[in-house]
Order: structure tokens, then C-alpha cells, then sequence
């Protein structure tokens, strides 16, 4: 599935699927969020050493970037979890400086539609990053918390979207 979504207005977002050529861009990312507290300290962080592997050779997996101007700001996978039709977010983030200006919602729409496309009735996902705009985020996309829990020390806040719910309520 090598879907693009665009953000029109004064300046355009793409988010399209990985490209090997985003490594260096991704691995930024994701050292940006160890540094930020956002992961627990035991995380490998082998998916992201080898994405094709990890998100794109499976028809329920998939990963993304949110591109501006040929700059990767962002990025999120999406992993089928060992549940059957449980699909789970993973690897959220956004670029600093460009927080709270709609990438994250971008990247979470996406998301979703493709696990809803791919048959996940359930959506997972944690974070350790407890800060009111992730809260937020997860909320309006109908995102129940679950649950939290002391990982290493710090707070882990686990979520859940029960997609056939949100989906009977769209229709209603």
C-alpha cells in the first residue's frame, strides 16, 4: 500500500510510505524520542534499523513518514499485534518544533484507515510520553486509556480504540 495523504493550505504535508532513502531521517527521530524519555530504556530499537523487514512485508504492517518540502518531520507504524484483528500504533513521532500544527493527527488519520482497511477490529498502543497534547491526540481520535503502568521507572500510559464501535457510531 503505498498511500500518500496531502495537507493543503499554505504549505503541503505529504505522508507516504517509507522510503529506504528516510533511514537517516527516521533513526533521528527515533533517537530524539530516546532522548525525550519517550522509550523505555530495554528498546532495541531493531525495527527501526530495519523497517522493509519489520512494517513492509506484511500485508497487516505498515510504516510512514509525514514529509514537508523533501523533509521528513514525522513518522508511525503500524504492527498486527499477536491478538487476532488487533493492530498496534507504534513509533509516533513528530519532529519538535513542528508539534501541535496537525502532523500527528495526519499521521494517526492514516493510521487508522489502513487498519481499518487491513480487518483490525482493535487498535493498541502505549506511550510513555505524558504530556496533555499526546493525551489530547489520542482522545479525539476515541482513544480509551487503559491503563497505566511503572516501566523503568517512569509512567507507561497504555490505550486502546475499539475500531467496530467508532465505526457503528460513524454511520449512525
Amino acid at each position: 500500500m503505498s498511500e500518500q495523504v496531502a495537507i493543503e493550505g499554505p504549505e503541503k504535508l505529504i505522508v507516504r510510505t517509507f522510503d529506504p532513502r528516510d533511514q537517516a531521517e527516521v533513526s533521528r527521530l527515533y533517537v530524539e524520542g530516546l532522548l525525550a524519555g519517550q522509550i523505555a530504556p530495554n528498546d532495541t530499537g531493531a525495527d527501526i534499523e530495519n523497517i522493509h523487514q519489520s512494517y513492509l512485508t506484511d500485508d497487516k504492517n505498515h510504516f510512514w513518514v509525514a514529509e514537508l518540502d523533501g523533509k521528513v518531520l514525522g513518522m508511525i507504524g503500524v504492527s498486527h499485534d499477536h491478538e487476532e484483528h488487533t493492530s498496534e500504533i507504534r513509533r509516533l513521532r513528530v519532529e519538535r518544533d513542528w508539534q501541535q500544527l496537525g502532523i500527528g493527527a495526519k499521521l494517526v488519520e492514516t493510521a487508522l484507515t489502513f487498519c481499518r482497511k487491513s480487518g483490525a477490529l482493535k487498535v493498541v498502543l502505549d506511550t510513555q510520553f505524558e504530556r496533555n497534547t499526546a493525551m489530547d491526540l489520542f482522545t479525539r481520535f476515541g482513544f480509551q486509556h487503559n491503563r497505566s503502568k511503572t516501566h523503568h521507572g517512569k509512567e507507561l500510559l497504555e490505550f486502546y480504540l475499539d475500531l467496530y464501535r467508532t465505526k457503528k457510531k460513524e454511520h449512525e
